[in-house]
């Protein structure tokens, strides 16, 4: 089973969720996580690239591609305007539970003290008094982010953004945090809840998820959309549930937006990698709305492997 919070690392910053499964009629993409988008009526293309929100420094590399697309590109749009101050200050506190729960109120007493310890005693990037407000699946994510093979990690927004910014482009967002936020409260705190305590209580212990993880990240290194969509999708995953409103719906809303964003303007559209393939995903939605999507040659200097 593939852990909420692996899953989080393809689905950028607060928000989780899963792929579609491949279709007869939608092949799997060729290996790169840079696509161009031209054709119907757009004066300049615009480009699609799929991010994952935490990976080793390392291989947090841009291509001469990728520079070149920043650098032509008018506009750059993540999932959220992460160049936004009062946005990002704000992030926390849209991402505490409503109505005052807290992770006590969802567990019973003697599984609240489980994870209440496992996050004393490894060192959570948050103190557990903060933490236990939020909602329960920050908590997994921020698990799995410890679980990173390295000591130093990075996220590609925010390699992009410095890129970005160093070539004076100015940076948007496809959506708020208010809304981000909201989709993760779609999922029952409940269920969050239980999944966090699964995460504490198999630690240690699940070579399964360790070699899936391990998979996971490979293939994004090797951009490798297929193969991501074939790890994401996971009947045991807990998430196809959801996955309308977490998925799916806002991949068509993104492409509505797009379709008045690019008329005019080239635009670098960097959001999670889970959000590219699939039926429903933002590649496929695109080529149904009649543009053409072509991937691009997207070669980093050095790829490492597991």
């Amino acid at each position: 089973m593939i852990r909420v919070g692996s899953v989080f690392l393809l689905t950028m910053l607060a928000i989780t969720g899963c792929a579609q499964k491949n279709n007869q009629h939608n092949p799997a993409p060729v290996n790169s996580l840079l696509w161009k988008i031209e054709g119907n009526g757009l004066q300049k293309p615009s480009w699609l690239y799929g991010t994952i929100h935490m990976l080793c420094r390392d291989d947090a590399m841009l291509s001469d591609s990728m520079k070149k697309v920043i650098s032509s590109s008018d506009q750059v749009y993540f999932e959220l305007d992460m160049d936004n101050l009062f946005e990002m200050l704000g992030a926390m506190s849209k991402l505490k539970m409503r109505d005052d729960t807290t992770l006590r109120d969802l567990l019973t007493e003697a599984e609240y003290e489980r994870v209440k310890k496992y996050f004393e005693e490894n060192n959570s990037m948050l103190p557990f008094s903060v933490l236990e407000t939020y909602k329960p699946i920050m908590a997994s994510s921020l698990l799995s982010q410890g679980e990173m093979p390295c000591e130093g990690a990075t996220s590609m927004e925010q390699v992009i953004m410095s890129e970005a910014k160093e070539n004076g482009k100015k940076i948007k967002g496809l959506e708020t945090m208010s809304q981000q936020a909201g989709f993760l409260d779609s999922i029952p705190y409940k269920y969050q809840a239980a999944e966090l305590l699964k995460y504490v209580d198999s630690s240690g212990n699940d070579k399964g998820e360790d070699k899936m993880m391990n998979e996971l990240m490979d293939a994004y290194r090797k951009q490798d959309l297929g193969k991501l969509e074939s790890l994401m999708v996971d009947s045991e995953a807990g998430m196809s549930s959801y996955a309308d409103i977490l998925l799916y719906r806002r991949n068509a809303n993104w492409v509505e937006q797009l379709k008045t964003l690019m008329k005019e303007k080239s635009l670098l559209i960097a959001v999670g990698a889970g959000h590219l393939p699939g039926e429903k995903g933002v590649i496929s939605l695109l080529k149904k709305a009649g543009y053409k999507v072509t991937p691009v040659e997207n070669k980093r200097s050095s790829v490492r492997t597991i």
